[in-house]
């Protein structure tokens, strides 16, 4: 064999080469990042901290406020949920039923129910005065109320409540009273609207949904590996694919924050080769207390994630997020929770969670 034979194979060898290993290299760029078993040991399983992945594009970057260890900032007292809120004459029209000095039992009353607890887009309610306890309760079975009164929500999302609501909420009202004998005594509907149109236009006003946006600088990332990186940090599965959240400190209240990515993903044949690029955190700033200290912890998981899964913060237009401009977001947001509180709709209150729903 010639020399100049040699040198073609030996180059044709090399071009070969490198179009192999060029093809591996993207194929291993393209495939999305993998959950990874975490490490056991007879005695305990250790899971390892938030931002110990390996590979990550700033290792020793640590943003202001994010506690390395994972350990959440310490909460203040909280609220403790109640079974069913009550009417407030804050958010709701009430409407007094009399009985003439008779007491009412709490199956009939609930015989008597509409069949439906909403008129138009308002929640409707009755409520009885409890003979015993004294407390004004949704009606139960087997007790007895001296007092009932009917309400419907002046307004909460979907607008204020309007004349043909309040025309609704009349029948429901007089039907039930006529069921057990009362008499109801509307308070004047043109009144009653303008509350709500005013107060609509307060809520309209003060209501918040943070939301930041987290997408892959490189790899994409797959469902397990995003489930993964957010159990870490205490989220959980949530009831729709796709979404996770992080559970408040008190049974029964709202979750404190959000974190969803492609449900299609989610629901793939191999979840293994789904690829997620990118991944929403979100925050509904009325239903959460602020003694959960919510942003903090919005903005600390934000950095964690974008440290473990190595991604940019950004808003929804795609926008990169400095650190000072998430700080600013929490600087406004406290003037939101000071008025929100001189109104007596404190955030993660009943009447601010039944309001902004």
């Amino acid at each position: 064999m010639s020399s100049l034979q040699v040198g073609l194979a030996v180059a044709g060898g090399l071009i070969l080469g490198g179009v192999i290993a060029y093809n591996t290299w993207s194929s291993r760029r393209n495939t999305p990042r993998q959950a990874v078993p975490e490490a056991r040991s007879s005695s305990q399983q250790e899971r390892p901290q938030a931002g110990s992945e390996p590979g990550m594009a700033f290792p020793d970057r640590v943003e202001p406020g994010f506690d390395p260890s994972g350990a959440l900032p310490p909460l203040g007292p909280l609220p403790v949920p109640e079974k069913r809120p009550r009417l407030d004459a804050l958010i709701d029209v009430i409407t007094p039923i009399a009985l003439d000095g008779r007491a009412v039992s709490g199956d009939a009353a609930l015989a008597a129910f509409p069949h439906t607890r909403r008129v138009g887009s308002k929640p409707f309610a009755v409520e009885g005065l409890n003979e015993q306890s004294r407390e004004w309760e949704f009606p139960i079975a087997g007790q007895r109320y001296t007092a009932l009164q009917a309400g419907v929500q002046l307004a909460n999302r979907t607008g204020a409540l309007n004349e043909i609501e309040y025309s609704e909420y009349v029948m429901k009202t007089q039907a039930f009273a006529d069921a057990v004998g009362g008499a109801p005594d509307f308070p004047e509907m043109l009144h009653e609207v303008a509350r709500g149109r005013e107060l609509d236009q307060f809520a309209g006003g003060h209501d918040a949904q943070l939301g930041f946006m987290l997408r892959a600088r490189g790899a994409a990332w797959s469902p397990g590996f995003v489930q993964q990186q957010a159990a870490k940090l205490g989220f959980v599965a949530g009831v729709i694919p796709g979404r996770m959240v992080l559970p408040s400190s008190e049974v029964g209240l709202p979750s404190i924050l959000g974190l969803s990515f492609d449900p299609q993903a989610a629901l793939s044949e191999d979840p293994t080769q789904s690829a997620v690029k990118e991944v929403a955190l979100s925050l509904d700033v009325p239903q959460v207390h602020r003694n959960e200290q919510p942003f903090v912890r919005l903005r600390d998981a934000a950095f964690a994630l974008a440290q473990s899964m190595d991604g940019v913060i950004t808003d929804d237009a795609g926008h990169p997020l400095r650190p000072e401009m998430i700080e600013t977001i929490g600087s406004d947001l406290q003037h939101l929770y000071d008025t929100l509180d001189a109104h007596d709709l404190a955030a993660g209150s009943a009447q601010a969670r039944r309001l902004f729903s």
